[in-house]
């Protein structure tokens, strides 16, 4: 269980650093952004895919691919819509971003927060069911998370944030997936087969940022010789998900 522990606590760590990237973003024009955030999207989308399909439902169908394990699969698409919902609803109230942009870039933090504790959740969880499923989740979080920092790093510069403060923020809401390891571990410790639930919930709710929120993306930009590298960057992401199958 220790083992556990050291790896979930480690990984986090990693994922939370990624919050400082956004000051890579500095030296960069912003047309070289955007075409190095589009193949980090399309590569997000193979490996989000290919860890919800590759490992998560693989591992939660080990008994048997019940009822129950695609209503978690579900219920894991359900929350990250609600999740996503509740985090989009400050647009409902708040009438001009432009003219109150303090409001918009600190729920960008809370939505942040939400989502980086369910984030710790899945990986706590991921390595309760072995040692390669927790690498593979790791590893799609993290490809997930660059773009994803890059893009709340520009939301609070854009709120009126320092570039010394957003990243210090973006850092700190990042450290909350730690709080979604301890309590999956102390719970795990203490309700048999949480992993039995956590992993196809995992499973829905990467399915759903992959489908939802990032391929939508990608098909904005329809130029031809881009989109073979965009399905490139995916079965890249795929296929990184498919290698990580041999370390079991």
């Amino acid at each position: 269980m220790l083992e556990v522990w050291l790896y979930s606590i480690f990984s986090v760590i990693i994922i939370s650093l990624i919050a400082f990237i956004g000051i890579f973003t500095i030296f960069l024009r912003m047309e070289q952004l955007r075409k190095t955030l589009l193949y980090m999207v399309s590569l997000s989308v193979g490996a989000l895919f290919g860890g919800a399909f590759i490992h998560l439902l693989p591992e939660a169908a080990e008994a048997g691919f019940t009822i129950e394990v695609s209503l978690y699969v579900l219920s894991g698409i359900v929350v990250f819509f609600i999740t996503e919902k509740l985090i989009h609803w400050r647009h409902c109230h708040v009438p001009t971003c432009e003219e109150h942009p303090h409001p918009f870039a600190y729920m960008n933090l809370v939505g942040d927060g939400v989502h980086n504790f369910i984030d710790g959740l899945i990986i706590a969880a991921s390595y309760l069911a072995g040692l390669p499923v927790g690498i593979a989740t790791t590893i799609a979080v993290i490809l997930h998370e660059i773009p994803q920092e890059i893009g709340d790093f520009g939301v609070l510069i854009h709120g009126g944030f320092s570039r010394k403060k957003a990243l210090c923020m973006n850092f700190l809401t990042a450290l909350v997936a730690l709080a979604g390891v301890v309590i999956a571990l102390i719970v795990g410790g203490f309700v048999e087969g949480l992993s039995t639930f956590l992993l196809p919930f995992a499973a829905g709710g990467f399915i759903y940022i992959a489908g939802s929120d990032l391929i939508p993306e990608l098909h904005k930009r329809t130029c031809e010789s881009k989109s073979y590298l965009q399905l490139a960057a995916i079965v890249i992401g795929m296929f990184l998900m498919y290698l990580l199958v041999f370390l079991e």
